[in-house]
């Protein structure tokens, strides 16, 4: 019998928690499917822990509440796997909801040894309308920053990118094979810096592993009103920048370096010089990206970052 996990990591939202739960506890599956929902409390401080025992009363062996203290997403995301009984890992942020069929669409292709995991949809919640300095589609697209948006078209098939870790599936085995996730890159309360799920997803493909897109498989994205501010979007793109060279674990060049600084100095006047609202807030945004990118090469070359442990993303033995 087949054996899936779903992993949900919440960290002090309580409500939204609820209304995914919600979602999906109301999947469609055969029943020769067994599945389990696992809730990783990573030291929240609201009513998380309520509302997910909650669902362990109203649902039972459907749902397991595991607190981790070590605060910071990958560690919740690790204990979540070391604990899941599943074959298969599917994975959901707490955050969005989930159509009734998204489990078994998500997974399906991962019953044989073809692909190693696989990733769907992240659409932005109905009826949501953005400003006028927000472009959500096209070249300029700033998405990704209000929600983890993610559509690469109608058409399933091998993926060549990582898919992200609101709406993604691995075979648990990957896990022993390559790894865990970085504890050096994910979210912390005080830094949006992220990585951890397509520094994963990069990690098998560079391995040899194929993953599978699901376009079926759709979860819809919950938008904070505190992020439709251009405040949250620029020290997004910050994080986003110093993430991007811690990442790869390599220090950058001097010459890598005077590049960067040549883009700013490029970009820079074009910004101001930009009348269209979303063009412009683009460039701004493109700025503040390539200005992280220079902040975590100063803190690598001071020390300041600790290398990842190698009992959490070293290959298992």
């Amino acid at each position: 019998m087949l054996n899936i996990t779903v992993i949900l990591c919440t960290y002090n939202r309580c409500q939204s928690l609820a209304r995914a739960l919600d979602s999906v506890a109301a999947q469609t599956f055969s029943e020769s499917v067994e599945w389990e929902v696992l809730v990783v409390d990573n030291n929240s401080r609201d009513q998380t822990r309520d509302v997910a025992e909650d669902f362990c009363r109203r649902y039972p062996g459907r749902f397991r509440y595991l607190f981790e203290p070590r605060q910071g997403k990958s560690y919740a995301l690790n204990a979540g796997i070391r604990e899941a009984r599943g074959d298969i890992l599917a994975f959901l942020d707490d955050d969005v909801t989930v159509e009734p069929r998204w489990l078994q669409n998500l997974t399906s292709a991962l019953h044989d040894g073809q692909w190693a995991g696989s990733g769907g949809r992240i659409l932005p919640m109905r009826g949501f309308v953005p400003p006028r300095w927000l472009a959500l589609d096209g070249p300029r697209s700033l998405a990704g920053a209000l929600f983890a948006y993610w559509d690469p078209g109608d058409v399933p098939g091998e993926l060549k990118d990582p898919p992200y870790g609101a709406n993604m599936a691995f075979r648990k085995e990957m896990f022993d094979r390559h790894g865990h996730f970085r504890t050096d890159l994910g979210p912390f309360p005080d830094s949006k810096i992220g990585f951890e799920d397509t520094e994963f997803g990069r990690r098998l493909i560079a391995g040899g592993e194929c993953l599978r897109y699901v376009p079926s498989a759709i979860v819809y994205h919950e938008i904070d009103e505190k992020r439709v501010r251009k405040g949250y979007f620029l020290a997004w793109w910050f994080d986003l920048g110093r993430g991007s060279v811690r990442e790869t674990g390599k220090s950058l060049s001097i010459v890598e370096i005077l590049k960067i600084l040549a883009r700013i100095l490029l970009t820079t006047p074009r910004w101001l010089l930009t009348v269209d609202h979303q063009r412009r807030f683009y460039r701004k945004c493109r700025i503040w990206y390539e200005t992280g990118k220079i902040v975590e090469v100063y803190h690598q070359a001071k020390g300041a970052n600790a290398p990842r442990t190698q009992s959490e993303a070293a290959p298992r033995s």
